[in-house]
């Protein structure tokens, strides 16, 4: 009985922490290295049919080149929209339209602005650790909740919450290579 309530408990804590890892690597997504990647782009909403839509659901984004992102717009009436959206992103691009093609630059990096993706990484990865700790809290209340309610022992209690610190460390480190990874890559550019 204790032991299905636990899983039930570690299973939910493990999602959630997850989850925390999984939010961080969508942020990373969106920040710059230099290198043109797909994923920049996945924050620009556009104006478009009365709504604001996706940038994937109105053109294709493709990367040419190590230097080039390029989206090829659907609908020939919304190039201009597609084309202020990425300009108005707060991305530091400047697009280009030809046609349906619409083709964006990625300057390079200077020594200031990687310094600033760096601090911006770090507050990511901050964020993400708190989250983190606030599962492993959760899931530490809900042990002292069914010791109190005696669904487990004291001797599970202590097994189960070194279980869940466990679980913690584990994210938490997930977390940290996921950082220095990224700063590796902002750096080298």
């Amino acid at each position: 009985m204790a032991e299905d309530n636990f899983s039930d408990l570690k299973e939910d804590l493990e999602r959630r922490m997850d989850g925390a890892v999984k939010v961080l690597e969508k942020e990373f997504g969106g920040l710059r290295t230099g290198r043109a990647s797909a994923s920049l782009l996945e924050p620009v909403t556009v104006e478009a049919y009365g709504t604001h839509m996706p940038l994937d659901q109105v053109g294709l984004v493709s990367v040419p080149d190590a230097r080039t992102l390029s989206v090829q717009v659907f609908d020939k009436s919304l190039v201009k929209q597609v084309e202020k959206a990425i300009r108005d992103a707060g991305l530091g691009l400047n697009p280009q339209a030809d046609g349906n093609l619409i083709r964006i630059p990625i300057p390079p990096l200077t020594e200031e602005r990687r310094q600033e993706l760096v601090k911006v990484a770090r507050k990511y990865t901050e964020q993400a650790k708190v989250s983190v700790r606030n599962v492993r809290r959760d899931g530490m209340e809900a042990l002292k909740k069914m010791e109190k309610d005696s669904t487990i022992s004291q001797d599970e209690h202590k097994r189960y919450a070194d279980d869940v610190q466990s679980m913690t460390d584990e994210h938490i480190k997930r977390i940290e290579e996921h950082l220095e990874h990224k700063e590796k890559e902002i750096m080298e550019g």
